[in-house]
């Protein structure tokens, strides 16, 4: 299981470089307009987001505009990763920066 720890590592890594370096969006909607812009270059959702209809249309609209989605383990983790004080259910990064988006990315 060294593998998936190792991965959400990654994806929380994107993110901060993201942050620092590009730029990121936060917040479900957010996300959902920087999908449906075609702005989004990576969506990153908590999977541990109550209730989960808020974030279950995500996956679906990335998939639809071949946009790479991840799942992370804890919102409290991607607010964190995201530079914020409190939890966060999903995040986009906008603009990469000096983050490497193909670290983490899935193969289908």
């Amino acid at each position: 299981m060294g593998g998936a720890k190792s991965k959400m590592a990654s994806i929380y890594e994107t993110i901060e470089k993201a942050r620092k370096s590009g730029k990121i969006e936060k917040g479900i909607n957010e996300v959902t307009k920087a999908i449906e812009r075609g702005t989004a270059k990576l969506v990153v959702y908590a999977k541990d987001t109550s209730p989960p209809e808020i974030i279950q249309h995500i996956p679906i609209l990335c998939k639809e505009k071949k946009i790479q989605c991840e799942e992370a383990d804890s919102k409290e983790k991607l607010g964190i990763a995201a530079g914020i004080k409190v939890p966060c259910s999903s995040i986009v990064v906008i603009e990469v920066g000096e983050a490497k988006i193909s670290e983490t990315k899935k193969t289908e």
